[in-house]
């Protein structure tokens, strides 16, 4: 739903003004000079390769950035290294400590009764097997139907819950299936069961297992847990309902000590209000299976063009910039919260806060969560998005995974929503590689960020 009526374009380019302010809503407070520059960036960032070359130099240069492995480490050293050779007018690290989980190996089998190889990843966080490990499976189609069950359904079986996600613009299929992967080794090992498998939390149907994070509770035993690829999965279901099922589960992996990262910083200084600042990037880390081009080396290279670009004379910001390349979003936000626990002293001057974390579609609808103070002014920047194809969402938004540590300690945030319809066929996958990334739908993000971060930059902070 739009909150502006459409105008023509003229106005979509320099804003809304006079008669066609909304009822009940008083006039934003950026100049008709402000949004035309806004127009100008944006319309120049649509030709622009600096996000390609980013991503491209990332995911070849250094590939995937697992947590606490050497590539993570690589990755840092060659972010700092982007970030002072474009420029940037400060570029700090900030440690980040967090637990080094390692995948060694993993394979899987069906035993009985037709003997076959199966595909399958371990999940993040997971235990291994000890060797082979040997059993039959009893199916579940959600972790709340396994939740129902009784103990002695499931003791001393492999668990194997069947939930398939649903292709949607906006990702709503994920939450639904997403408490499989997370909960289900809690459930099934409370249950005495020896392994749990589930459906990838994924809309693919390739042969490519979705890893994702799960966890343990101190008092319930620790179960190996491991993602099937859709067709295995599809695989599996037929089987049993041939009858019985037996499978064999060889993983190695598991937590072996604590690593410290860190979060890569790069600033642009503002014109304006310098001791403000704009929190706006992405997560340099990746799962190891795939590149991490779309999660999150897009969201990285597009939110540091944005950025770039703004160190021009004739696009400063108001306020100062501060691109961060969040460290360990994978295994729980780890360096989003280190990143709010060093700066929450400092968190009065923290504006807004943004991150794009959802691939590399283009982006289609900006939501906002700001005071009702600055709401007029955010409503201004719009008609100056509307030209890309973005709708206006909703006024209660999150601002990204790594901003809800800072959301949760009171700074204004926005969305730049991307569509991800078909984000979840390659999210932590071997096939999250560039070639799913057309540098098109990139450069409209592009053009969608400098706009918002431009605007916002620029925007009187209550009591300015």
């Amino acid at each position: 739903m739009k909150l502006l009526p459409l105008l023509c374009l003229s106005a979509l380019l320099v804003g809304c003004g006079g008669e066609q302010t909304p009822p009940n809503q008083t006039a934003g407070a950026l100049t008709d000079e402000q949004l035309r520059t806004a127009a100008q960036l944006r319309d120049e960032m649509l030709a622009s390769n600096v996000a390609w070359e980013v991503v491209e130099d990332l995911t070849t240069e250094v590939g995937a950035r697992m947590p606490g492995t050497p590539s993570d480490a690589k990755g840092v050293e060659w972010m700092e290294q982007r970030f002072r050779d474009l420029g940037f007018d400060k570029v700090t690290l900030e440690p980040v400590e967090y637990p080094l989980w390692e995948r060694h190996h993993e394979m899987a089998n069906v035993v009985a009764p037709f003997e076959q190889p199966l595909a399958i990843t371990a999940l993040g966080g997971s235990v291994g097997t000890n060797g082979v490990l040997v059993a039959p499976v009893v199916y579940f189609a959600t972790i709340d139907d396994l939740q129902a069950a009784a103990d002695e359904e499931v003791a001393g079986k492999i668990v194997f819950i069947n939930k398939r996600m649903e292709k949607t613009i906006d990702g709503s299929g994920y939450g639904p299936v997403v408490a499989g992967r997370s909960g289900g080794a809690k459930v099934a090992g409370a249950k005495g069961a020896v392994a749990v498998l589930i459906r990838s939390v994924g809309t693919d149907s390739d042969r490519f297992a979705h890893t994702g994070m799960m966890r343990y509770d101190e008092d319930i035993p620790k179960i190996p847990a491991a993602a099937l690829s859709n067709p295995d999965a599809d695989q599996v279901e037929r089987l049993l309902q041939r009858g019985a099922l037996t499978v064999s589960i060889d993983i190695s992996a598991g937590f072996t000590g604590t690593y410290t990262g860190h979060n890569v910083i790069a600033e642009v200084t503002g014109s304006r209000w310098p001791e403000e600042v704009i929190v706006i990037g992405g997560h340099l880390d990746s799962w190891d299976l795939g590149t991490g081009a779309l999660d999150d080396g897009a969201g990285v290279a597009v939110t540091t063009a944005a950025a770039h670009r703004l160190l021009s004379e004739d696009a400063r910001p108001g306020r100062t910039i501060r691109m961060v390349a969040f460290a360990n979003e994978e295994q729980g936000l780890i360096g989003a919260y280190a990143y709010a626990a060093a700066h929450e002293t400092e968190i009065a001057q923290h504006f807004l806060g943004s991150e794009s974390d959802f691939g590399a579609g283009r982006v289609w609808r900006y939501d906002t969560n700001v005071s009702e103070a600055l709401l007029p002014s955010f409503e201004q920047i719009f008609p100056i998005l509307e030209p890309l194809g973005i709708e206006r969402g909703g006024l209660e938004s999150g601002g990204g995974p790594d901003i809800i540590p800072l959301q949760q300690l009171g700074i204004p945030v926005v969305r730049l929503s991307q569509d991800g319809t078909d984000y979840f066929d390659y999210h932590h996958t071997a096939n999250d590689t560039l070639d799913k990334i057309d540098p098109e739908a990139l450069n409209q993000n592009v053009a969608a960020w400098i706009t918002l971060v431009y605007l916002a930059s620029h925007i009187p902070a209550e009591g300015n």
